[in-house]
């Protein structure tokens, strides 16, 4: 059995500059379950817009926080990979209910690590002041602390994506890491130069979110990226086959081969 802090140290190992961790984002154990197994597939991470969706509610803390805690349980239970739970912004109002909240999330699902999130309401802007949000990744990382187990803290900036400006995204995402992350989530880096300057100008490793218009894969990975993940364009992704699947039969069209899989 690998305690959760040996999976927090495996994955921390895993975000290498230039060698990305690709993690291909699950809501559920089934998803779980069916990412793990597929070859090269090192570790898991879940996307809060499709967990939430899931479960009938809207992302942004739709889900309460025991629910957010049961549903990563479900998760991290599905597989022996390590799991990355995108833990929103901590479902506390202030830095101690976010320890808390982290606390649990690593004693009771056993997360071995999280994304964390800097604006206050979605979409993706006010953010929190500067001080206010480095005070909740280190919350986080006391959080981890004490626990025992080395989370790996992917510190989410959401600055320009949320119509902010170059320099106060940078500015965060040395501040969190100085709070205590170990990997800056940089939204908005929707461009070669923009992945460059982010790696020039940050004092740490770099994940980002990526899709059918972002900056492609391999160029990502020579660049220095450190972690891609794709968040809820993997729900639509099967849920646009689910769909034209429903169509086919409907139109009593051919079956499609998937329909044939066991599980």
């Amino acid at each position: 059995m690998t305690t959760t802090a040996e999976k927090a140290e495996l994955l921390r190992t895993l975000h290498v500059p230039g060698t990305p961790l690709i993690v291909t984002n699950v809501w559920d154990a089934v998803t779980a379950r069916i990412v793990a197994g597929v070859p090269g597939v090192k570790a898991l991470a879940s996307a809060s817009h499709a967990v939430s969706f899931a479960h009938g509610v809207e992302d942004g803390e739709g889900l309460t926080v025991d629910q957010a805690i049961a549903a990563a349980k479900l998760i991290v239970d599905a597989t022996d990979l390590p799991v990355s739970i995108d833990f929103e912004k901590g479902y506390g109002d202030d830095a101690e209910a976010v320890e808390a909240n982290v606390s649990r999330l690593i004693l009771e699902a056993g997360a071995a690590g999280i994304n964390i999130e800097d604006s206050i309401g979605a979409p993706k802007a006010p953010q929190f002041d500067l001080a206010t949000a480095a005070s909740r990744v280190a919350a986080a990382r006391v959080a981890a602390n004490k626990t025992g187990v080395p989370l790996v803290i992917n510190a989410r900036v959401d600055v320009l994506a949320g119509g902010g400006e170059w320099e106060d995204a940078v500015n965060r995402a040395n501040a969190y890491l100085e709070a205590g992350a170990d990997v800056i989530f940089f939204l908005g880096l929707g461009t070669e130069e923009l992945v460059s300057k982010a790696i020039s100008e940050v004092n740490g490793k770099i994940s980002v979110i990526a899709n059918p218009s972002a900056v492609p894969l391999k160029r990502l990975a020579a660049l220095g990226v450190s972690r891609v993940s794709f968040g809820p364009g993997v729900l639509g992704l099967t849920l646009a086959h689910l769909s034209a699947a429903a169509e086919q039969l409907t139109a009593l069209g051919d079956y499609p081969a998937e329909l044939a899989f066991t599980y």
